[in-house]
């Protein structure tokens, strides 16, 4: 069956992908990129999927998600690099002055990795940027040199798979994640 990427608009679709078991549990809920670092650090219980809840109800929504039938398997948050912590972020670096958005994580579910969703997920997340006329959309994947890298850090992409889906290396950044470099890679969107 095809994979289907679409806007992020069903909060309990975002909630399978990205919250956790047990609802007042605090985990990333994929914002810790997402808003600044103090508010991240002051959301308890539930307030995390209570903000999640606000965030996919806005226009643009907080991300994209991959469908495989009727079931989610895949979650990718994509948004304008000013909304996110990379606005100010020192160890990633502006290239310019460009508007652009940021994607910078990407999860498929257990059970279905290794079919490609990744793929599907990075080309909806350009999609969504796109549809919003953004300039240009930016990624910040690690430079693994095709090594292996541990699955709970796996989530900010390789810089493979940002090739493969036509972005070009504008950057190096002061961040390591893993043990390996992350590099900015960015993909044009204006005509």
């Amino acid at each position: 069956m095809a994979i289907e990427v679409r806007p992020a608009t069903e909060f309990e679709d975002v909630r399978t992908m990205v919250g956790p078991k047990q609802p007042d549990a605090n985990v990333c809920w994929c914002l810790s990129y997402r808003i600044p670092s103090k508010q991240n650090l002051s959301l308890r219980g539930t307030e995390r999927g209570d903000l999640v809840r606000q965030l996919v109800a806005e226009d643009p929504p907080p991300g994209v998600l991959a469908y495989d039938g009727g079931e989610v398997v895949g979650w990718a948050g994509v948004h304008p690099r000013a909304d996110t912590s990379f606005a100010g972020n020192r160890k990633i670096p502006h290239v310019d002055e460009l508007d652009v958005w940021s994607v910078w994580c990407i999860r498929v579910r257990p059970g279905h990795r290794g079919k490609g969703i990744s793929h599907n997920l990075l080309k909806g997340a350009v999609e969504l940027a796109r549809s919003y006329m953004a300039p240009a959309i930016e990624g910040y994947p690690v430079d693994n040199g095709g090594r292996k890298v541990d699955l709970t850090m796996a989530y900010v992409g390789t810089r493979k798979l940002f090739e493969d889906a036509g972005f070009t290396k504008a950057a190096e950044t002061e961040s390591v994640l893993n043990g390996f470099p992350r590099v900015l890679m960015r993909l044009d969107l204006q005509d």
